[in-house]
Formats: structure tokens, C-alpha cells, sequence
């Protein structure tokens, strides 16, 4: 069943624009290179020549929107539209991977994935299904050559996969579920004994046992369900039977962390905030506040 579900996933590499973007890394030349993994992942090497620069950065443009980063390749810097490393920072104090299976839920084009090979984990698997953002992880890991698995799978898939994990990042995706009790049951299920998950999530800044259910955007973005409040995130987690719930830190998302630059296509943080009041967003919402907390069974 699952190899199916991958099948079918991979067949939209073979869309026109999927496709020569694809042809155009696996044209690439790999070479010798040094991979850094600081708050730039960067790849360099002193032996490259102009011509392959350029290919290079030509391929990064093509791959756009870049969302999470920053990268710089061969001398091509990657301002992505999120300053990655500032979530990474914050949960990073938390983490222990070493020896560890490890999932990254909502992975994007790998960025923190590529962050915690540092820590020496056993095994790292992305689950994404968006195409784009495979690519994108393609083109990087055709240099790095990380040994990261991307799966082409989302949250619904980790009961039918061949592993369980003993962490599970989750990050910026529990506000895109219509269920979100459903998903941190099924992140749940998913985990070794004695496993945890990391979460990423906006809330309220109000006391309360309540969420926020948008009438159809919030700070621009559609697909956004449920906002809760701490208090009710937690008895969201009780429900799905973690029995432990630790808060990493609270933050205001900024311009600092979130902005438009040439990377992105459209509009980020900046305009989807009221003009007149950067505390709430264009339609009148309190603006967006991320927690960060770990759970575990």
C-alpha cells in the first residue's frame, strides 16, 4: 500500500515544469565540496568554475519560493523567506538525537533535517508532500549527500510506514490540520516508547481553554483551521494521550524572522499585518505568536 502512495506521489515529477527542473540537477556536475551546517547551511568548494556558478544560481532561481533557510551554494546566498535557524536555535537546547530515528513532519526542502546531522542520529526521515520543496531538497543533497530519506508522504501516512521514531519534529503544520486532535493522535501513534514530538505552533495570548477559528484567512493565509490558546493546545495533547507537556518558549514572529526578499514570489509578514497596528493581522486578528513545546508519551 504505501509503496502505491509513494508511486503515485513521484508521478508529479513528470509535469512539464517538475520535469526540467529535475532534468536541470540532474545535469549538474557533482563535485568535491564542504558543507557547513551553522545558521547558513553552505556548500563550498575551491574548485568550480564560473560557468558552474552560474548554472547554479540559475537552478536555485528556478526552484523558487525558497521558504526556509538560509542556504548559500558555490557563492549563491539563499535569503529565504524564514530565518530557519531561529526556530532551530530555540528548540535545539532540547534536543538529545544521537543514536535516534528521527522524523521531521512538515519538512520542507530539509533545512533543519540537514541542522541535525550534527547530533549523529541513527536514521533522518522528511515527510512533505510538496513537490517544489522535494526538488529543492534534491538539488541541495546532491552535494551534501546527507543520507536523509524525503518521503513524499504527510502526517496521515506515519501509520502504514515501515518505522516508528523515537522524535518527531512537527513544526508549523498542527494550524494547517481541520483535526487537530486526529494529528497529534496520529503523531502519537507513531512514536517508539518512551518517544517525543516537537511542536511548533501559533497560539492565542489569552488565558483560556479556547482557539481561534478563522472565518477564511488569517494574516492572508487560508488553510489555517485553529489557533488555541496554550491552555487549550495542552488539553489538546492530553486528549491524544501524551502525558507530558513542556513549553520551550513563547515568541511574536517579526520582520527579523519572516520577510519578503528575491528568494519568495507574493507578499510575507509585512503585508499581512493592519498597517496601522503590527499587533493585529489585515483582518483584525491578534498577530501571529508561535509556541514551541515538546511532548512525549
Amino acid at each position: 500500500m504505501l509503496d502505491e502512495i509513494r508511486k503515485n506521489a513521484l508521478k508529479a515529477l513528470n509535469f512539464k515544469d517538475n520535469a526540467e527542473i529535475l532534468a536541470q540537477i540532474s545535469a549538474l556536475r557533482k563535485c568535491e565540496c564542504e558543507c557547513e551546517f551553522g545558521d547558513v547551511v553552505r556548500i563550498k568548494s575551491e574548485n568550480v568554475s564560473e560557468n558552474f556558478k552560474a548554472q547554479i544560481r540559475q537552478t536555485a532561481l528556478n526552484l523558487r519560493p525558497w521558504r526556509k533557510g538560509p542556504f548559500e551554494i558555490f557563492g549563491t546566498f539563499i535569503d529565504s523567506e524564514w530565518q530557519s535557524f531561529m526556530k532551530f536555535n530555540l528548540l535545539r537546547t532540547k534536543m538529545a538525537l544521537e543514536n535516534k530515528i528521527v522524523a521531521d513532519v512538515g519538512c520542507n526542502n530539509g533545512y533543519y533535517l540537514f541542522k541535525m546531522l550534527s547530533q549523529r542520529p541513527k536514521m533522518l526521515v522528511g515527510f512533505d508532500p510538496s513537490v517544489r520543496t522535494f526538488l529543492q531538497f534534491k538539488f541541495l543533497d546532491k552535494f551534501i549527500s546527507s543520507g536523509i530519506k524525503y518521503e513524499l508522504l504527510g502526517v496521515e501516512h506515519l501509520g502504514i510506514y515501515e518505522h516508528k521514531f523515537d522524535t518527531i519534529f512537527c513544526l508549523g503544520v498542527l494550524y494547517h490540520r481541520s483535526d487537530p486532535i486526529k494529528c497529534l493522535k496520529m503523531l502519537k501513534n507513531a512514536l517508539n516508547p518512551g518517544g517525543e514530538v516537537f511542536l511548533d505552533t501559533m497560539y492565542l495570548d489569552m488565558d483560556g481553554d479556547f482557539c481561534l477559528s478563522p472565518k477564511e484567512r488569517y494574516s492572508k493565509i487560508p488553510n489555517i483551521y485553529f489557533i488555541p490558546t496554550i491552555s487549550a493546545l495542552q488539553n489538546w495533547c492530553e486528549r491524544a494521550k501524551f502525558a507530558k507537556f513542556e513549553i520551550i518558549a513563547t515568541k511574536e514572529t517579526d520582520l527579523n524572522e519572516q520577510r519578503k526578499t528575491e528568494w519568495i514570489f507574493g507578499e510575507s509578514l509585512g503585508e499581512f499585518l493592519d498597517a496601522n497596528d503590527r499587533s493585529k493581522t489585515v483582518e483584525g486578528y491578534p498577530a501571529p505568536k508561535r509556541v514551541y513545546v515538546k511532548v512525549g508519551i
